[in-house]
């Protein structure tokens, strides 16, 4: 199946010689979730920037459902829903006619039964003859959404949507996305909670410094680079190792009395089983066992910490 956006070494350069975007290609497949992660600065806001048709590329081209973003703007355009991080609307107008025009823009027929049914879903139907201004900022990030919804987009792009927000309007967020992948929206976000985009996305994509680093299935990337450790605590401290344990990647803490053991993902099942026979030839005493997983947080310090 052909991806619904496929991007090929796009660069983007800007007249100060700034290289936002550097010979970055990807492929997006239709009804994904697709996490983008990376610092402030990245170029993850000028990617999404380039597909979404705003900004023009230095070089490359970026193709969404078979047309050419650049030759093809109003095609692509009306495909996709852009939730973007600032609030850009007019506040002196009510909730129900902002939404309402932005479908009107994207060339679609007034639809008000559909537009009501969007703002119930994001908890606004009661502030629909509200102004904007009138709206608390978690409010506003709604109508965003809403407003990105109106045209019924196949695509969404949602950059930094819960930044700053609410508990509750990031639950409604994410009850919100998993409906539209029922649905076979194409979800693309940018988030800095990287706990939710472990959470929900199919694949994770790192970028660093405009390239981007990988792009990988969730499950496979925490296989790949995700790692495990055995926490053992001992009952009595010892001051140091001893030198018959000196062949095991274990670490002593510094009060003597907790041992961690660092192993890969996918290790045979019997690697524990050996450290704590090991452990008990050595003559420690052992108390309580614990084991505790790499994050996606984790893996993604790291790359970016490789890459800096």
């Amino acid at each position: 199946m052909a991806p619904i956006i496929s991007v090929k070494n796009l660069r983007k350069t800007y007249s100060n010689g700034f290289t936002a975007l550097d010979d970055v290609s990807l492929d997006i497949r239709k009804g994904e979730i697709l996490a983008l992660l990376g610092p402030n600065g990245a170029g993850k806001t000028t990617l999404i920037s380039i597909i979404c048709g705003i900004t023009n590329p230095t070089d490359g081209q970026v193709v969404v459902d078979g047309f050419d973003v650049v030759k093809d703007f109003r095609e692509t355009r009306g495909r996709i829903g852009l939730v973007p991080q600032e609030l850009t609307t007019d506040m002196f107008e009510s909730v129900f006619n902002t939404v309402s025009f932005s479908r009107g823009l994207n060339g679609k027929k007034p639809n008000p039964a559909f537009i009501e049914e969007i703002l119930s879903d994001l908890s606004l139907l009661d502030k629909r003859d509200s102004a904007l201004r009138e709206l608390s900022g978690g409010m506003k990030r709604r109508v965003l959404i809403a407003k990105a919804l109106s045209h019924e987009p196949t695509i969404l792009f949602l950059d930094e949507p819960t930044a700053g927000v609410d508990v509750a309007l990031r639950k409604d967020m994410w009850q919100l996305v998993e409906r539209l992948r029922q649905r076979g929206v194409t979800i693309i976000l940018t988030t800095h909670y990287i706990e939710e985009a472990q959470e929900i996305a199919d694949r994770v994509g790192v970028i660093n410094r405009g390239k981007l680093l990988l792009v990988e299935e969730k499950d496979a990337l925490m296989r790949k680079l995700g790692k495990k450790q055995l926490v053992v605590q001992l009952t009595e401290p010892i001051p140091a190792l001893p030198a018959s344990l000196a062949h095991l990647d274990l670490d002593l803490n510094d009060a003597g009395n907790e041992l961690v053991y660092a192993y890969e993902l996918g290790s045979q099942d019997g690697v524990i089983a050996r450290v704590l026979d090991e452990l008990t030839k050595a003559g420690l005493q052992l108390g309580d066992l614990s084991t505790r997983q790499t994050s996606l947080e984790d893996i993604f310090v790291s790359l970016i910490g490789e890459n800096a």
